[in-house]
């Protein structure tokens, strides 16, 4: 959060592109009146006049000055006001909240991130990170599931990552289609074989709470450490600043104590990833 604001208080951000990605999912490029700096794994709040405000991460690199995405499924009364914005309208933004990935943490380790569905937005903008910093950390895994072609988010930007030599990345559908030449199945299913220091390496998940519970159980019984497991547990959110108490999970509050977590602070919770 910006310090010495009300956090309450959004401040107006300009709509300067919508970028269709899948037929239910929308990319806003924001103009916002103040610069808001925010770390991999933070949300916003975003606000559409008149109608009520919904959590979001950025989807864009953290690096940007001027502007910022977020990527939103049209899933209930505000998403569908939101998927009806176009450029020129005003929406309100307040944040960021949260606690982000722990860089810092992943220095010179191998890393396997595995994202699913409208998890890939917060995962995109980490990977920026991974990629520009990429002389920092060890092996960079990437593995990626969603229900079919159609349905996979920034296409031509996993193209360009499957083409580098310094990443390893593959991504499984549901349900293919005749043009589809990649893996078919769950996310668990391209989780085998994956060449990493187990002991060491670090594993990084966001997406479905399914997803996330079948592919912590296989990273574990792969051989990785419950340490070394961050999840994005981005449930329930309402005001952003721990006071509603929609999210909590245990002792903690999503919104202020994670979105991202370790899964040893959490594990024992009941319910998790319902």
């Amino acid at each position: 959060m910006r310090s010495g604001m009300n956090p309450y208080r959004p401040i107006g951000a300009e709509v300067v592109d919508v970028i269709a990605e899948t037929p239910t999912i929308k990319t806003l490029r924001l103009r916002p009146d103040e610069k808001i700096n925010f770390r991999p794994g933070q949300f916003i709040q975003l606000t559409v006049p008149g109608v009520g405000e919904a959590p979001f991460t950025p989807s864009s690199p953290s690096t940007w000055k001027d502007c910022m995405e977020v990527t939103v499924m049209r899933v209930g009364k505000v998403t569908e006001k939101v998927h009806q914005l176009k450029p020129g309208d005003i929406v309100g933004l307040r944040g960021p909240y949260g606690r982000g990935y722990p860089l810092e943490a992943f220095v010179g380790k191998d890393l396997i991130v595995v994202g699913g569905g409208c998890g890939f937005a917060p995962i995109r903008t980490l990977m920026y990170v991974l990629l520009d910093q990429r002389s920092r950390f060890g092996k960079l895994i990437f593995r990626g599931g969603c229900k079919s072609p159609a349905d996979l988010l920034y296409g031509k930007e996993m193209d360009a990552w499957a083409a580098r030599r310094d990443l390893d990345l593959l991504i499984t559908v549901d349900q293919g289609d005749a043009g589809w030449r990649g893996p078919v199945g769950l996310v668990t299913g391209i989780l085998d074989g994956i060449d990493i220091d187990c002991e060491n390496g670090v594993g990084i998940l966001c997406g479905p709470p399914v997803m996330m519970k079948f592919s912590t159980r296989k990273l574990l019984q792969l051989g990785l450490r419950e340490e070394n497991l961050y999840l994005s547990m981005e449930k329930n959110m309402s005001c952003g600043i721990g006071k509603c108490g929609h999210c909590r999970l245990g002792t903690y509050y999503c919104c202020k104590d994670g979105p991202v977590f370790n899964y040893t602070q959490i594990k024992n919770f009941p319910d998790i990833w319902g």
